[in-house]
């Protein structure tokens, strides 16, 4: 089930459980996930992209083995806050993510995400050959850290 209100997809969610992130490129697809309190988002792997099946399959096992209880992709507007065609095929990514899970799937404003992984990561002295392999999933646990924030301040204002 797909939930375009960030409030929806709170409330679909189990008390307790890890939420993995997703930050959708071209070519590869950033996974992080949040610890079953939901505190810390962790950067966990970069899959390459192949075709949706395979990409699926992968993020599946992912949730099957870490008991995911929901997953959240980074939804890439426009600065000027308009949805672009990257917008679309993230959504069209989550209808068809949705065909094969139970699990509730939502969508967090990724802006500028990238540029404080980026940033993060140069902070670090990361050498480019490393931060090119490492952007995606930092730019996920970015977009999931976040929505984790989001989350924890429902929590108390509920």
């Amino acid at each position: 089930m797909v939930l375009d209100d960030f409030a929806d997809f709170a409330a679909a969610l189990p008390p307790h459980g890890a939420v993995m992130g997703l930050d959708l490129g071209t070519k590869t697809i950033g996974v992080a996930l949040s610890d079953v309190l939901r505190g810390v988002a962790t950067p966990v792997e970069t899959v390459k992209r192949k075709k949706f099946t395979l990409d699926a399959a992968r993020l599946l096992e992912i949730v099957k083995a870490r008991q995911i209880s929901g997953i959240l992709l980074g939804l890439p507007y426009n600065m000027d806050g308009s949805e672009g065609p990257r917008c679309q095929s993230t959504r069209a990514f989550a209808r068809n993510l949705a065909q094969l899970t139970e699990l509730p799937i939502g969508y967090w404003d990724e802006r500028l995400s990238t540029v404080a992984a980026e940033r993060a990561l140069l902070e670090a002295d990361t050498s480019r050959k490393r931060r090119a392999e490492l952007i995606d999933n930092v730019a996920a646990s970015y977009i999931l850290q976040g929505a984790l924030d989001r989350l924890r301040h429902m929590g108390r204002s509920a």
